[in-house]
């Protein structure tokens, strides 16, 4: 699981490091993506090969495969060129018509397109991005499933301070310091949004894995107060950790949403809103913790998932 200044920092991969079970982290799932994304010379779209990619976040190479299994049932041909990076790298691959489909979320990606948005709800946030899209590019039908970005902390913090919304965290002293990638502090909900919304003064710790092991790590040593643990990680179960409310609605829904070419053959079009349709935020959660439970690679937890669905 940004606006406009999202256009920078290419995301280094989730590091695989050990201990206390959850820094046993999906970074294997690589092993199952191509060495040299964007190598090939596959033309996207159409009735052609299609181009299947992700970001460099395991969870969404999931979801990827997912839709790359479930076309290939239908029977198209899928490229898959996974781990690609953010949406700096992304986008404008999707715009040429390099990449034919990707699982983004929808209210990062309209802010992508239009920081200045005042939508609050999912089904506005999907309307909106028919709006601002480029005409090569369209969102197929948003999932139930959320990957929200999140301000989180320890259940000591939180009991320590009374910390319910994220409001809440002016009951700290100083500058809160949020463990996060980077470009989260030019997001819309960083430290100028927790601001605006809350009175919050915030900065952030960067930690360039996504909310994984090594944010994790950041906010259960005490090294920072908060960090932005997306919402759908195992993470925030295992490590008894505590997401804020958000009454105000700092972050917009981050609802799966399919971002494909707008050619896109109809008969893939059907076949990815069937995983749609059927991917709730407890099926994600699951996904996401066979990946990083288990170790298991993307591929054999798509298959299995599609095939208890009946799509396979």
């Amino acid at each position: 699981m940004s606006p406009n200044a999202d256009k920078r920092t290419v995301l280094t991969r989730r590091s695989a490091l050990a201990g206390g079970g959850l820094l046993a982290v999906a970074a294997t799932l690589a092993a199952c993506s191509n060495s040299d994304p964007l190598s090939s010379n596959t033309v996207a779209g159409g009735s052609g090969t299609i181009v299947v990619g992700s970001q460099q976040y395991y969870s969404n190479e999931i979801i990827a495969e997912l839709y790359a299994q479930a076309l290939e049932q239908a029977g198209f041909t899928v490229d898959r060129q996974y781990q690609i990076g953010q949406r700096e790298v992304y986008i404008p691959e999707l715009e040429s018509g390099a990449i034919s489909v990707l699982p983004e979320y929808g209210g990062n990606l309209l802010q992508y397109y239009d920081s200045e948005t005042d939508t609050t709800d999912s089904d506005s946030v999907h309307a909106a991005l028919s709006d601002v899209l480029p005409d090569s590019l369209m969102v197929l039908d948003y999932a139930e499933a959320t990957d929200q970005d999140s301000y989180t902390v320890t259940s000591d913090l939180a009991a320590e301070y009374d910390l319910v919304s994220i409001g809440d965290l002016a009951k700290l002293d100083g500058t809160v310091m949020v463990a996060a990638n980077s470009e989260f502090k030019t997001r819309p909900y960083g430290p100028t949004g927790i601001k605006a919304v809350y009175g919050v003064d915030a900065d952030v710790y960067p930690v360039e894995d996504s909310g994984g092991s090594l944010t994790v790590g950041a906010l259960t040593d005490g090294t920072v107060q908060a960090a932005d643990i997306y919402t759908s990680s195992p993470a925030i179960d295992a490590n008894d950790l505590v997401v804020l409310e958000d009454p105000e609605g700092l972050i917009l829904p981050q609802n799966v949403t399919p971002l494909v070419t707008a050619d896109l053959d109809e008969g893939a079009v059907t076949a990815i809103n069937a995983v749609s349709a059927l991917l709730t935020t407890e099926a994600l959660r699951a996904l996401n913790a066979r990946s990083v439970d288990e170790q298991l690679d993307s591929a054999t937890i798509a298959t299995d998932w599609l095939t208890e669905q009946g799509i396979l």
